[in-house]
């Protein structure tokens, strides 16, 4: 398989998510690296298995989701 065809579009056409360098797949599921989660920017508080955020920034994220 040749790289553009490994190739997924986002949202943002000028953004193209790599499998292998941004995600990954297990177990049927796309699990998200830790290059991908640091480039997003932010931590969404759901507990990411690459989350790169220090544990004060996943528990202010958390906080956040709970209303």
């Amino acid at each position: 398989m040749n790289e553009p065809d490994r190739q997924t579009k986002t949202a943002n056409d000028e953004q193209a998510l790599v499998e292998g360098v941004d995600y990954y797949f297990e177990g049927g599921l796309m699990v998200l690296t830790a290059r991908f989660l640091e480039m997003r920017g932010y931590c969404c508080g759901n507990g990411c298995r690459h989350c790169p955020y220090s544990t004060d920034e996943r528990e202010a994220a958390l906080k956040k989701k709970v209303v």
